[in-house]
């Protein structure tokens, strides 16, 4: 009997094996993947929780930020959403990637309205750097300018980013980055809305920060350009554009560099059957090709480990939800032949994912998410795993 490898991986999951091998051939080597457990980072039935990411500091400390908002069921409302005024950007600490602060400290709080996806970097001298942004709402003689961008009720700020140079302890900001000419939107004090995007951004071996941002270049489309900030994140300037479409749309985006130099985004897409798309610049991110990878994410990020390769995870939002990865080589360029690995598959719906990997030691990667269960309180979650190095 001839068994696919879809049904293969079913097999597995119903029979609770975590260790995960795949080949194709004389040309791959096996991949061995083995899931060590599933832990719970925060969790609190007065608190919706989502959107995480993390660091590790110097000191062998994991910090891992998110936006927590307060659970609307508790005043008796239907449902909660992605907007909220009160949503804030928090973090909790850990020593070992298994227990975790139980309180959060508070990162930042907007002046104006809520907070939403705390993105995290830490650069080569320790600086922490933490993009995000915001919605609010006005009154109805509010005079905004036309056109903006609104989500239930709540008008989009745009982005913002926040630094620490004192391991997360203190925050210094907010720092807006400039307006991507191509987008289309004011925000509520009538000026052009500031770059934003959810996503890794990246610090190249020239010491450029690269972020992939998204911009309403459409009535209801995205797409992406890339900024590079040349001190440390406190200033932004536009370098080009990384995914442009009539029809497809791009948004939430992670970006590395590779040995060789070029700069590789992964991208969410809407339109476009929910399609992963990378993105790849080979002249320091003035101009990028973009294609399919094959495969569906929402959305992606990545993670080089310390053999070379990239470990790329991403929330899968059909049915059975959950959590998966792919390993690619160094260069990415081997991602219509990589072997999807399963992480997860009891998720509630599909409002679950944003993975967000950080290395635990030379053979561990604790990946970060957002999570469900029968559609039950987000909450932040993670799935520690044991990767073989390339030999």
């Amino acid at each position: 009997m001839c068994f696919s490898r879809d049904l293969a991986l079913a097999l597995l999951l119903i029979l609770g094996i975590s260790s995960i091998s795949f080949g194709q051939g004389k040309e791959r080597r096996a991949v061995e993947v083995r899931k060590i457990k599933d832990v719970m980072i925060y969790q609190d039935s007065m608190f919706y929780s989502t959107f995480p990411s993390v660091v590790k500091k110097p000191d062998g400390e994991l910090l891992v930020a998110f936006r927590r908002a307060p659970n609307r069921r508790i005043y008796g409302e239907q449902d909660n959403n992605h907007v909220d005024h009160n949503s804030y950007l928090v973090g909790v600490r850990s020593t070992d990637g298994e227990t975790w602060t139980p309180a959060p400290d508070l990162i930042y709080a907007h002046a104006f309205g809520g907070s939403q996806d705390p993105c995290l970097l830490q650069l080569k001298d320790g600086t922490l750097l933490c993009t995000s942004y915001g919605w609010t709402t006005v009154r109805d003689d509010a005079k905004v300018k036309q056109p903006y961008f609104e989500s239930g009720g709540f008008i989009f700020l745009g982005g913002y980013l926040v630094r620490s140079t004192d391991g997360g302890k203190t925050w210094e900001g907010p720092y807006y980055p400039p307006h991507v000419t191509q987008e289309r939107h004011y925000n509520v004090f009538n000026e052009p809305v500031p770059a934003y995007n959810r996503g890794a951004l990246y610090e190249a071996k020239d010491g450029r920060i690269l972020w992939i941002v998204a911009a309403h270049d459409g009535v209801k489309k995205t797409s992406n350009y890339l900024l590079v900030s040349k001190d440390k994140g406190l200033t932004w300037e536009y370098s080009g554009v990384v995914a442009e479409d009539p029809t497809v749309s791009f948004n939430e985006a992670s970006v590395i560099e590779t040995p060789n130099g070029d700069i590789v985004g992964f991208l969410r897409t809407a339109g476009y059957d929910d399609q992963a798309v990378i993105a790849r610049s080979t002249d320091g991110g003035k101009t990028f090709q973009w294609q399919s990878m094959g495969f569906q994410g929402h959305p992606l990020n990545a993670l080089q480990l310390p053999d070379g390769r990239v470990l790329v995870t991403y929330g899968y939002r059909h049915k059975p939800f959950g959590i998966r990865a792919r390993i690619l080589n160094a260069e990415c360029t081997d991602w219509d032949t990589s072997q999807e690995i399963v992480l997860r598959t009891d998720g509630g719906n599909g409002d679950l994912g944003y993975t967000w990997p950080v290395q635990l030691d030379n053979n561990r990667v604790l990946v970060v998410y957002y999570f469900n269960k029968e559609n039950g309180l987000r909450h932040i979650a993670g799935t520690i795993i044991e990767i073989d190095a390339e030999k």
